[in-house]
């Protein structure tokens, strides 16, 4: 059963949100919150495995709220997705930043809005076409990061390989497929490139491997 925190000052946001979730035999709302401080104090309460947290929010936003959970280690098997009605550059690379593991519009179609619910429990990254769009167009801009471009020396050969097929979107099953290894041995490698550039999550590791310069955005 998938655990959900629903974090949104807006209560009718927050009820459209669980009549979707709650009709779902694999997903349950564990609460509900109407503002940053609050949804902390719940997600320690009840460690859900997905937060849904609204960027904007009184008393402490979502970005806050997310770098709080990210930085407890009691909090490591919550998985945070922000939730916005913008598609702004600075709250997508702010989110990523501060530990999300993904970031959708509130325009989202139900099912696309479900799937990116379980999507966030597996501890893939996640993030909407158009967020993905607006964030590699960032870095195009952008070149990249000493400090970045340095952490990613720490990782072997075969650990960068699978990084940068990670920032591409492909799964650990299509990884080993790409690199002609187990599922196991794929998932070894992101496993063990997380650990070493202290990634949450596989959101992270696509910000870092982009940062570096790893993985070179197109324009087109």
């Amino acid at each position: 059963m998938i655990r959900v925190l629903l974090v949104d000052d807006q209560p009718l946001i927050r009820s459209g949100f669980r009549v979707l979730l709650d009709l779902e035999d694999d997903i349950e709302v564990v609460a509900e919150a109407a503002d940053g401080e609050e949804g902390l104090a719940l997600v320690r309460e009840h460690r859900p495995d997905v937060a849904l947290v609204d960027v904007q929010m009184p008393v402490v936003d979502g970005i806050e709220a997310t770098r709080r959970i990210a930085a407890d280690p009691a909090l490591s098997g919550v998985h945070v997705v922000i939730l916005t009605n913008y598609g702004l550059d600075t709250y997508v690379y702010n989110a990523l930043r501060a530990g999300a593991a993904g970031f959708l519009v509130k325009d989202i179609v139900p099912e696309d809005f479900l799937h990116a619910v379980r999507v966030a429990a597996r501890g893939d990254a996640l993030l909407a076409p158009s967020i993905t769009r607006r964030l590699i167009h960032r870095y195009v801009t952008e070149p990249p990061h000493a400090d970045a471009r340095a952490a990613l020396e720490e990782l072997t050969g075969r650990e960068r390989e699978a990084v940068a097929l990670v920032a591409k979107g492909l799964s650990n099953d299509e990884i080993a497929a790409r690199m002609t290894i187990s599922s196991m041995t794929a998932k070894t490698h992101v496993n063990r490139a997380m650990a070493k550039l202290r990634a949450r999550d596989r959101a992270q590791l696509v910000v870092l491997a982009y940062e570096s310069g790893l993985v070179t955005p197109r324009t087109s």
